[in-house]
């Protein structure tokens, strides 16, 4: 027994001595296993020699020869990590043998599906046979969800008839009720299947969800909500934005201008949310204004110059630029002194792009009285774009011998093209 003892304080003895192991060399770990290993031999004999000295480990080694609780624990701790350690490995090696099978199945399906497809579509003769056929191998969630993924793929390239036989599949096969359930269910990346599934296919009964879905916090849902609106609208797609209370972002604003043109939907008339509460709402809504050419919209823009938010004036101030509509001008010489220096920028431009040698007396007073260099390009450029008047008194001015001002080089380089 003792022997035994002795052999298993050697052993934590050892642990105790790797633990404190400086990071200093091989040298040094040999020479602190030998000075343990003096260590213990020395307190074999401390019965018969009562004078010892005794070192850090043994100081150590005695704690634990006192505390056999504490030993237990640390052979507790040992055998939990080392049965931890092969449970993980286990399972590491079984979900890595399940996914790569899952993943041969999925290829599997997908080429039979996509050869059954094509025969369903161009073999009317057999349709009925391999209409059983499909609807017998989808015979599981998994397989029914491969099933709709195909029917998708195959119908972006497909029109009229083919792809009305696709959609007529989707439904003989009863897989509207598995994106219904998608849509309804209590997680969000269901709902995203759910509701991409439903916009594709043109089925409408989960219209009062994806409604419910559109002022979601999660930015992703409230996104394939406004998609699935979108497609799924009879006349106006954009109606949603009358309901829609969050942010409209950046990324959404372009997913939904694309959609539009992608899919060859109705232009609403944009201006009918000037009036939203909601300021993103109404900036996209210039915006696209600005990009469908609705100038019937031209009054609207005007008011909203005198909005209180700067960023919606800037918003305006580009939209009238972009219309390219001569009637904005009085509108945008009045605004120019009280607005900010970007929105001033701005509204140069917008005279760049509507030349009228009406406002060349204004062009000629923003050169003279403001000294920023980007706003006298700017007034330089409206100038020049305005022909012979503009560019006559540009070289007037820079020829001018009395009072020379510093815009007389910004005419100079503009009119030689140097800068532009």
């Amino acid at each position: 027994m003792k022997t035994d003892r002795h052999i298993a304080h050697r052993f934590i003895l050892a642990l105790l001595v790797l633990v404190s192991i400086p990071l200093s060399g091989a040298e040094d770990v040999e020479a602190q296993i030998a000075e343990a290993q003096d260590s213990v031999a020395t307190s074999e004999v401390s019965e018969a020699s009562p004078v010892v000295d005794i070192s850090r480990f043994e100081r150590i080694f005695n704690t634990f020869e006192k505390s056999p609780a504490l030993i237990t624990v640390l052979y507790v701790v040992i055998i939990y990590s080392i049965i931890t350690l092969i449970v993980l490995t286990i399972f590491i090696l079984l979900n890595r043998s399940r996914m790569q099978k899952v993943e041969e199945l999925t290829q599997e399906l997908n080429e039979q599906y996509q050869q059954l497809l094509i025969d369903y579509l161009f073999e009317e003769e057999n349709r009925n046979d391999v209409f059983r056929k499909i609807a017998r191998i989808a015979s599981s969630d998994f397989k029914r969800q491969i099933l709709i993924k195909q029917i998708m793929e195959l119908s972006v390239n497909m029109q009229g008839k083919a792809k009305q036989d696709l959609r007529n599949l989707y439904l003989d096969v009863g897989l509207k009720k598995d994106s219904l359930k998608k849509a309804y269910s209590r997680k969000w990346h269901e709902n995203v299947k759910g509701f991409r599934e439903l916009a594709f296919m043109d089925i409408r009964s989960a219209n009062d969800q994806i409604l419910k879905c559109l002022n979601s916090s999660n930015q992703i849902l409230r996104m394939e909500a406004q998609i699935a609106l979108v497609r799924l609208s009879d006349e106006n797609p954009y109606t949603f934005l009358d309901l829609l209370e969050k942010p409209l972002a950046k990324w959404e604003q372009i997913t939904l201008h694309e959609l539009l043109e992608q899919h060859n939907l109705n232009v609403p008339d944009f201006k009918q949310w000037f009036d939203s509460e909601n300021l993103t709402i109404l900036i996209f809504s210039l915006q696209m204004v600005a990009w469908f050419k609705q100038k019937d919209a031209l009054g609207e823009v005007l008011r909203l110059l005198e909005h209180e938010d700067e960023n919606v004036r800037n918003r305006a101030i580009k939209t009238c630029g972009e219309l390219g509509v001569k009637e904005a001008l009085p509108a945008l010489q009045k605004r120019y002194a009280e607005e900010s220096y970007r929105n001033r920028l701005d509204i140069l431009t917008a005279f760049g792009r509507i030349p009228d040698e009406a406002y060349l007396e204004f062009m000629n007073g923003v050169l003279d009285s403001e000294d920023d260099v980007q706003l006298q390009i700017l007034a330089t450029k409206a100038m020049e774009n305005m022909d012979e008047p503009g560019i006559a008194r540009l070289i007037k001015l820079m020829k001018k011998k009395t009072d020379y001002k510093n815009y007389q080089i910004i005419i100079r380089h503009v009119l030689d093209g140097r800068i532009y």
